[in-house]
């Protein structure tokens, strides 16, 4: 299912989540304005503030709409906050076909303007003047900061296990999935139990979605990515389908040779590996556990009241599995 017909019923508010990010940028002073619009200029998809209307949706919308605009607006300046630290620490040069902050304006602007869209998602979910969003959305980011410090101590590290990769990806990835559907639901005032069950949902569907952003890893291209491929192999980062390569040619491994010598031959053992995974079964198998969790994802939209219409939350879950960028 296209995106576009999944936000079709949100569509409107969408875009006044956009305005509403946009509107940061217009600031006194010049030069952080030219920063913050660049910030803003180069949106993803959108899936983690669409995450929280289309929950909203299921329950008392129109009544919440402005604190469902706002913890929408929250989900994606911390996401977004997320990307320039992110690109900061791993010098990487591009993101969405584009340089980034820090290839543009340098390190230290990169981890203070990442600092200040924090802020700024923090004053955004104020708005939502509900404590349990706001403590939540504070766990949220204390969540992802230690996901991001762990995957810091792990880089390079060959043993590491699948249990392990998971808990990663919970914390700097489904975290903040969870976050967009169970503020969604605290918002629109769902009952506790539908509550839970889309704050699983959305931990499901985050564990997919990055699942898959591994696999593309391997499989995409940089025209698609908008990033060259390999930059998790790059990073020292041992990914599902890393894990795999490991598994499946445990002696002469280009992965193992690039974690114990980084500096010698490395572009010429990243490219072995991509060529292995893009020769082999293992995307394939890569792309069956990414399905169990959006089939997980899916029950948990069973838990709903009879009559919440969740076509599109179920439509979301497909999008994730066959998207290519």
């Amino acid at each position: 299912m296209e995106l576009s017909r999944i936000y079709e019923a949100i569509q409107g508010d969408l875009g006044r989540v956009k305005d509403n990010l946009s509107s940061i940028s217009q600031i006194n002073f010049h030069w952080l304005s030219e920063q913050l619009d660049y910030v803003v200029r180069s949106r993803g998809k959108g899936i983690r503030p669409a995450l929280t209307l289309l929950v909203g949706q299921l329950f008392n919308y129109n009544d919440n709409l402005k604190y469902l605009l706002s913890m929408a607006a929250a989900v994606e300046l911390m996401h977004t906050a997320t990307l320039v630290h992110d690109d900061a620490i791993d010098k990487s040069v591009a993101r969405r076909g584009k340089p980034t902050i820090f290839k543009m304006w340098g390190e230290e602007t990169a981890i203070l303007l990442g600092d200040y869209l924090f802020a700024k998602a923090g004053e955004s979910v104020a708005d939502t003047q509900n404590p349990r969003v706001i403590k939540l959305f504070s766990q949220t980011l204390a969540t992802i900061s230690s996901g991001e410090l762990n995957q810091l101590r792990t880089a390079f590290k060959l043993e590491q296990t699948r249990q392990q990769y998971f808990q990663k990806i919970a914390g700097k990835t489904a975290s903040l999935f969870s976050l967009a559907t169970e503020s969604g639901a605290i918002l629109s005032e769902a009952p506790e139990k539908s509550v839970k069950a889309l704050k699983e949902y959305g931990h499901n569907l985050g564990i997919a979605f990055q699942i898959v952003d591994d696999i593309l890893d391997f499989t995409s291209t940089e025209e698609k990515l908008g990033k060259p491929v390999g930059s998790d192999l790059a990073q020292g980062t041992l990914t599902l389908p890393a894990m795999r390569l490991l598994e499946c040619y445990p002696e002469d491994n280009p992965i193992r040779k690039l974690f114990q010598n980084q500096d010698q031959d490395r572009q010429k053992n990243i490219a072995q590996a991509i060529e292995l995974v893009r020769g082999s079964a293992i995307a394939r198998e890569c792309y069956e556990v990414a399905a169990e969790y959006c089939v997980r994802a899916s029950h948990s939209l069973d838990e709903l009241p009879e009559g919440a219409s969740h076509r599109p939350l179920a439509g979301l879950a497909d999008y994730i599995m066959y998207r290519e960028n």
